[in-house]
């Protein structure tokens, strides 16, 4: 299994920022054309299907990304080394999802050769995710349809996210008249904004989720007037919305489109909620060894899946996105094994 962790730290050693990633889309080619695997490409993307795929099956897609953050302020040691302390392994991208990304992997080539698995396996690793890009996972989709069910691995301790909140940016816009300040004149579009905001912070949608909770609004920026004796005429305030499996984005969009006076633009209404119902053999395979089972509030891959998917994969998340990012090699071996233990399980 070393050499899973080796090609993770040539990963750390490569810098692969979103849309910048095709270093890295090299490493994980060369390493599979010296495992002897056959795959396809496509722009940074690169997947693989198994040697005995057969369209009488269904298939599961094993995902993850390539793509880092930039290097949080903070860093005491160089983002881009490597650098192991005992079981400790430092570096940009090693936890979130460099350690899932080559677990899945190694998982993959595992089962590759297998001629009597109950379903076809299929192998991403996909650009964009941190910025949920246009060109990751959502060019390749298409190519490797249809899929029965999915895992993403993203650092989740190996617990079971069995569902994740979709991501609904809303750019609101209350509409008022310029005057002097001094003056009773104008109508302040800023003031407009604050009673819709107010709005906003006391709405609760109506259905509640037993894995994801509630839907959650938060307005997270806001901007108006330009100088001081000038009643302003516009004010633009920004909507962050994480919706649950009841309402998808654009459902979401329009109820808070009546709500308020302002006027509502989405951004996109793409990134809907996602996961698999409690029924689900791969939740039940999870219950029966014991394996939490949560729902996640933070945004992948998942959300532009149509299909039933999970999130699950070694590392924390606490630790994504954070100075002197690390995973635990162990973590990567004992995710290595338990996916594999899990995939012998899974019939669908």
């Amino acid at each position: 299994m070393s050499k899973y962790i080796d090609l993770l730290k040539s990963l750390i050693s490569t810098p692969s920022f979103s849309k910048e990633e095709s270093d890295a889309a090299n490493l994980m080619r060369d390493f599979l054309s010296k495992e002897g695997i056959p795959f396809k490409t496509k722009e940074n993307n690169t997947w693989s299907h198994c040697l005995h795929f057969s369209p009488d099956k269904p298939t599961v897609l094993l995902n993850s990304h390539i793509d880092t953050v930039k290097p949080a302020k903070g860093y005491t040691k160089d983002p881009f080394s490597p650098i192991e302390e005992g079981d400790k392994l430092y570096g940009l991208g090693s936890n979130d999802a460099g350690g899932p990304l080559v677990a899945l992997l190694a998982t993959y080539i595992h089962f590759y050769e297998r001629e009597d698995l109950p379903f076809n396996l299929v192998y991403a690793a996909t650009a964009e995710e941190e910025i949920s890009g246009r060109r990751g996972l959502e060019i390749v989709l298409p190519e490797i349809a249809p899929v029965n069910f999915a895992i993403v691995g993203e650092p989740t301790r190996m617990e079971l996210a069995m569902a994740e909140k979709g991501l609904l940016v809303l750019d609101c816009y209350a509409h008022g008249k310029s005057g002097h300040a001094a003056r009773e004149e104008g109508e302040n579009a800023l003031y407009k904004a604050l009673d819709d905001i107010e709005k906003l912070r006391n709405f609760e949608f109506e259905k509640v989720s037993k894995v994801l909770g509630k839907v959650k609004i938060s307005v997270t920026q806001i901007e108006a007037g330009t100088q001081h004796n000038v009643v302003p005429d516009n004010c633009h305030f920004v909507a962050d919305v994480r919706t649950n499996e009841y309402y998808t984005n654009k459902e979401a969009a329009r109820i808070i489109d009546e709500l308020l006076d302002s006027e509502v633009k989405p951004r996109s209404v793409r990134l809907n909620s996602s996961g698999i119902s409690e029924d689900h053999p791969f939740a039940q395979i999870a219950k029966n060894r014991g394996i939490k089972i949560y729902g996640s509030p933070t945004t992948s891959d998942q959300a532009i899946m149509s299909f039933p998917s999970v999130k699950m994969g070694p590392g924390d998340s606490a630790r994504s996105h954070t100075a002197d990012e690390y995973i635990y090699k162990s973590e990567i071996l004992n995710g290595i094994q338990q996916y594999i233990e899990m995939l012998e399980e899974l019939k669908l």
